[in-house]
């Protein structure tokens, strides 16, 4: 029998940045919609629901036919709120998928879940990309990851890692933060204990390397393209214009 891969899409309306980013417009559709749409394309979905704690997503998201689920207001982050959602399903593999990535690739979701597919014993799976720039490699905001020879991650950092001390032509990768889970690890992520690691670089994939769980990491070619800000809406609608104008 095929296993359930649910997708969900935690959205809320508060941001410090941008209040109301997920209903923000894009080429005459909410930035959340453009991530629905674009998120049911995946191959290996069986569903896709939107998880939020605010009353106007709720009525958005139903409005243009998305399946949406209401959770509790006091989430510390979008994985716990994607757990509650997982709890009342049946699924066996979970996807995170951010909210504010309108140009989803569709292929990027499908990679991820593959690795948890291919692997039976792997709890967790993401993404890389390789940094083509000086700019994003010493960006703090770009976090960067290296794998092992399996493909297994060792460490996640703001800082640009590994340091080249020998001069070689070393590769430098992204990473790119879409996240899929099993199940039952999901469900018991948040109660883990959290680390130095975790608290010093405030990532909170570190919390599963650090209790000592492996996060298989696929390759892909997408750059993740977040709405942060309304100068990020405005970068965004400028490539949706040019790449997907018929999105």
């Amino acid at each position: 029998m095929p296993q359930r891969i649910l997708g969900v899409i935690p959205a809320r309306f508060a941001s410090t940045r941008f209040p109301g980013k997920a209903l923000a417009k894009l080429a005459g559709k909410p930035i959340l919609q453009h991530v629905y749409e674009r998120s049911v394309m995946a191959r290996y979905l069986t569903d896709v629901v939107i998880a939020t704690d605010d009353d106007q997503i709720y009525e958005a998201a139903r409005g243009f036919g998305a399946r949406v689920r209401m959770t509790r207001s006091d989430h510390l982050s979008g994985t716990d709120r994607v757990a509650e959602v997982a709890s009342a399903d049946t699924a066996s593999i979970v996807v995170n998928i951010q909210g504010d990535e309108p140009m989803i690739d569709p292929g990027a979701i499908d990679a991820a879940t593959l690795a948890l597919l291919d692997d039976e014993d792997a709890p967790m799976a993401t993404l890389k990309k390789r940094i083509e720039t000086d700019e994003e490699m010493a960006n703090p905001n770009v976090v960067k990851v290296v794998c092992d020879l399996r493909g297994n991650a060792i460490y996640f950092s703001r800082c640009t890692i590994p340091y080249n001390r020998g001069g070689v032509d070393a590769a430098y990768w992204k990473h790119i933060g879409l996240y899929v889970y099993r199940r039952d690890f999901l469900l018991g992520y948040s109660a883990m204990p959290v680390g130095p690691l975790e608290q010093a670089e405030r990532l909170e994939q570190l919390r599963a390397l650090e209790n000592g769980y492996r996060i298989r990491v696929m390759e892909t070619d997408y750059d993740s393209i977040g709405v942060d800000t309304p100068e990020d809406l405005e970068r965004v609608t400028k490539l949706h214009e040019a790449i997907l104008p018929e999105l």
